[in-house]
């Protein structure tokens, strides 16, 4: 396949992708309000222009799949076939279909692969009246001539549509004209010019499709986009995070040669010339990070379908509600959380919310609310899962924990319930009965706080039982480049992420109180947990020091003190990952490059924090 072919076929298969991706929403939507004539154009719209891109790129099978569900689509805008479940659930089935073709020309070039006669059979049956409802949609009650809906015109054909259906130009012609098109770059001609320079056609044929073409507008969105390959992104912000670490040793420098040479006036330029460097680099990671910037809403798409398939399939009733969808985050977070949060949904619907003939006996609708909340909070992005379901049994948490050795009857003891309720992030831990293949396998929620955690994020549960649970997601706005908090310990130097700082505190050694052999401080009437950064990296320590510095740093409502020498600076620093050389090393994050060259290493937060409350839960008993 030639070059001009292959940038066809990427065009076409990622416009057709997010189309398929918005259909799985549009149908779900239409089911709940199968009157809506402007939802069945849009979808309409969407299955016409696929099969019309199809067909002039060969791909017959998927025409002839998509025609069929194009001609039932057509009926319903018509008025001539409800929109009934029955029929829903065929049409779902054939965008699945469409899904699985559009996985094999990825792969192969081809949707030879994919068998699509059975598909086809079914869609035969939904037009000939054997499933669903063959005759007209209801009408509302209130309908009257005059405020009817009107039925919107057909989709206008593109101007090669046209051409090979009047015969005036070849399916061979067109592609050499598009592909002539593609490599004229952002100075395209006119399609119809390239065929008239290549005498495929006359001047009157053009003036014939082009009076027969009905034009629909471009948005204004359209004409000022284009497509960039996120690999490129990617590149560029690398780019960035190495210009970052390259702006921050040259004002570093440049802050020695002031102190050493204040009266020179090439150093008085060099300091103006860094701080009109700082500001720019600044602004152009700024631009770059918006550029990675998505909606969430990219992340929700797949959400209403998936709720409605697996309610379907437990004979549970439930209801999707999502807010702040245009909440954005860096697209290597919203790449990174879509697991996540396909677990935690299919556990609320399995697990949390009751059967209907359950909710009733419990004064509840026999609808369960399932909402799905994002916003941004400081510089992160916070999302709330919350369910109206049973809530998490702790009496059966805490047996399960017991049974399975996970924690000791000692440290269950000194447990608040909201402690004891997020046991269920420990590996292995499940309370489903039965193992299904919803979920129950002990596996799901380790792997959820495991993922959260690699992008320096945090999870966290909250339950009362017979009302529901809130699971809060709390992340990065971007996982690339942070700001933090140096810190030193005898000489060795730490980044703490500063979105986890509370307050730092000066202290002597006679502020350190011990409880049950374990170091806390009394800080405005809290017992707050020591955790020494000496002690936890094997760091040989002067004896005779007295005067510490304590960061007070939060997860969630938990905090901990961490003990360390002096407070450096605040830096913008560049997180690389250290997964592959320091993997064993707990309560590391990553590693930077600070201004004068050194690499630091920066501390995962969430590790520490949920380390040192084990250690004070097993060794504070509750009276403390």
């Amino acid at each position: 396949m030639s070059d001009e072919m292959q940038e066809i076929l990427n065009d076409f298969l990622t416009e057709s992708t997010e189309m398929i991706d918005a259909l799985d929403q549009r149908f779900i939507a239409l089911e709940s309000d199968p009157n809506n004539a402007d939802l069945l154009n849009e979808i309409f719209r969407a299955m016409h222009s696929m099969k019309g891109s199809a067909g002039f790129l060969g791909f017959n099978h998927l025409v002839d799949v998509t025609h069929r569900a194009e001609s039932i689509l057509n009926k319903m805008r018509q008025g001539e076939m409800a929109a009934v479940p029955a029929v829903i659930n065929v049409i779902l089935e054939t965008v699945d279909v469409v899904k699985a073709i559009m996985a094999d020309i990825r792969q192969t070039g081809t949707d030879n692969n994919v068998p699509t006669e059975a598909m086809a059979t079914k869609l035969d049956d939904v037009l000939a009246g054997k499933i669903g409802a063959a005759g007209p949609a209801a009408a509302p009650a209130s309908a009257t001539p005059e405020v009817s809906t009107p039925v919107a015109a057909p989709v206008p054909p593109t101007l090669g549509e046209i051409l090979v259906e009047q015969g005036a130009a070849t399916k061979e012609q067109v592609f050499d004209a598009l592909a002539q098109q593609h490599q004229q770059g952002e100075q395209k001609q006119p399609l119809g010019e390239i065929l008239i320079q290549a005498k495929a056609i006359t001047e009157r044929v053009l003036d014939q499709a082009l009076h027969k073409q009905e034009k629909s507008p471009k948005t204004s969105e359209e004409d000022q986009t284009i497509r960039v390959e996120t690999r490129r992104l990617d590149s560029v912000m690398n780019l960035v995070g190495e210009l970052v670490l390259g702006r921050n040793r040259l004002i570093k420098l440049g802050g020695i040669l002031e102190q050493n040479h204040e009266s020179d006036p090439q150093v008085r330029a060099l300091g103006e010339t860094l701080t009109q460097l700082n500001l720019v680099t600044t602004d152009l990671q700024l631009a770059v990070m918006k550029t990675r910037m998505l909606p969430i809403k990219k992340v929700l798409a797949k959400f209403p379908r998936m709720v409605r398939d697996l309610s379907q399939k437990l004979g549970k009733q439930v209801r999707l509600e999502t807010h702040g969808e245009e909440t954005e985050l860096d697209k290597s977070v919203a790449d990174k959380i879509g697991d996540p949060l396909v677990h935690l949904v299919r556990n609320a619907i399995d697990h949390g919310i009751e059967m209907p003939t359950e909710r009733h006996e419990h004064g509840k609708p026999s609808e369960g609310a399932l909402r799905i909340t994002a916003s941004q909070e400081g510089n992160s992005i916070v999302i709330r899962i919350q369910d109206d379901g049973k809530g998490i049994p702790l009496d059966k948490v805490k047996a399960k924990a017991l049974s399975k050795g996970l924690i000791s009857e000692a440290e269950l003891a000194a447990m608040e319930p909201r402690e004891v309720v997020n046991l269920i992030f420990l590996p292995g831990f499940s309370t489903a009965e039965k193992v299904t293949d919803v979920s129950g396998r002990g596996v799901g929620m380790d792997v959820v706080r495991t993922n959260i955690r690699k992008m320096n994020g945090t999870v966290e549960i909250e339950s009362e039982q017979g009302k529901g649970s809130l699971i809060t997601i709390k992340l990065p706005l971007t996982i690339a480049i942070i700001q933090a908090l140096m810190v030193e310990v005898e000489r060795a130097t730490f980044a703490i992420p500063l979105s986890s700082v509370i307050e730092a505190v000066r202290i002597t050694k006679s502020d350190i109180k011990t409880i049950n052999g374990r170091e806390v401080l009394h800080l405005r009437d809290r017992v707050l947990p020591l955790l020494r950064l000496a002690q936890e990296f094997e760091i040989p320590v002067d004896p005779k020091r007295d005067h510490f510095n304590v960061v007070v740093t939060a997860l969630g409502d938990r905090r901990i003190g961490v003990v360390v020498d002096e407070l450096r600076s605040q830096e913008e620093v560049v997180i690389k990952s250290i997964w592959e050389y320091l993997e064993s090393i707990k309560g590391i994050s990553g590693a930077t490059i600070t201004g004068d060259g050194k690499v630091v290493l920066i501390l995962d937060i969430s590790e520490l924090v949920e380390n040192a409350h084990a250690w004070h839960s097993a060794a504070v008993p509750i009276a403390a």
